[in-house]
């Protein structure tokens, strides 16, 4: 177990190791040049890309996919089990199939390396925390993201793993990325209670977001589910009209992640519409713009998988603050584990 410090606990020193994290996928980015130069090439090549994962490692694919994928590139992603039980005859040769694991060592993800131990198989990359793992050794292309030593739910390998597959398709500056969440993280103890204020005891929350923000929407109830026991759900922002918008009144608060400058003005008219009903929301966007009645939090002029890093971090600090409001202990794993190593 690493130093706490002066951090109360493992969680909130994780928390506020963002920063730091996403200097260390910027060094080793700079450190694999020669492999993400090889993995950008086959990635825009005319054979396909499949993104695939398990848990947070799928929701950090968001925005490469949908970068690629705006640039024309043939380019989905579908979590490994789908992939491996039902939909593996879609894999074919010519295509990469890129693999992302914190550990590299998921169920899912080694039997599906198991599964593919043949003929035929695919280009497969891997990104995952460290070189020394079942998938890294298995893949045609390992890229390391360096996030370093992590015990508690994902934070610093969540960011790690977006500043790696930011790099292979768009190749934003991380430094800037790295100080915004400084700033985000600074005083964290303060702007956890702000946003334990603000949820007032709602029993329920949604986090919508479009293209690259879903990143963030997802992790982000992810972690209020996994630190806090907290049940918070995760939607497109569209799909949230289509049925769920029903729920808007006293008793909601929603997470609005308008990251995204092509959809930013349908984001904030959800919202107004929101607060109009009643509900608590927050705004989590570039300029910290919102509609009256709403709460804002600014990520800074970032795109793509480091806008999704930063715009995570109100949910990261939510759920720390409802777990310690909770008598939990945050960051440490009740029935789960770090690493999920059976189906």
């Amino acid at each position: 177990m690493k130093s706490l410090g002066k951090f109360p606990d493992i969680f909130a020193a994780e928390i506020s190791g963002q920063p730091d994290a996403l200097r260390r996928a910027g060094e080793a980015l700079s450190d694999q040049r020669s492999a993400v130069e090889d993995l950008r090439r086959l990635a825009l090549g005319d054979g396909g890309v499949l993104f695939t994962g398990m848990g947070s490692s799928y929701d950090a694919c968001y925005p490469a996919v949908n970068a690629l994928a705006g640039r024309g590139v043939p380019c989905a992603m579908l979590d490994t089990a789908e992939l491996l039980h039902f939909r593996l005859p879609q894999i074919r040769p010519g295509m990469l199939l890129v693999c992302v694991s914190q550990s590299g060592e998921s169920a899912e993800l080694v039997r599906l390396i198991e599964r593919l131990d043949g003929p035929g198989r695919p280009t497969i990359a891997a990104v995952t925390n460290g070189s020394q793992n079942t998938l890294a050794r298995a893949a045609d292309i390992a890229l390391d993201t360096r996030a370093g030593e992590e015990h508690g739910p994902s934070t610093m390998t969540f960011a790690g793993a977006l500043a790696v597959l930011d790099a292979i398709a768009a190749d934003s500056p991380i430094e800037r990325a790295a100080l915004e969440l400084e700033r985000l993280v600074a005083d964290y103890e303060q702007t956890a209670d702000d946003l334990c204020e603000w949820i007032d005891g709602r029993p329920t929350l949604a986090l919508v977001g479009r293209g690259s923000a879903r990143a963030a929407a997802e992790m982000g109830a992810l972690t209020l589910k996994e630190a806090a026991r907290f049940p918070a759900e995760s939607l497109q922002a569209a799909q949230f009209r289509h049925g769920p918008l029903e729920l808007a009144g006293p008793s909601l608060a929603v997470i609005v992640i308008a990251t995204e400058p092509a959809t930013r003005t349908l984001e904030l008219g959800l919202a107004g519409e929101l607060v109009a009903a009643g509900a608590a929301v927050l705004v989590v966007s570039q300029d910290g713009d919102c509609p009256d009645g709403g709460r804002s939090m600014r990520t800074g002029p970032l795109a793509g998988g480091l806008a999704a890093a930063a715009a995570t971090v109100p949910a990261q600090l939510l759920a720390w603050r409802l777990a310690r409001s909770r008598g939990l202990r945050p960051g440490e794993f009740a029935i789960a584990g770090k690493v999920t190593t059976r189906e």
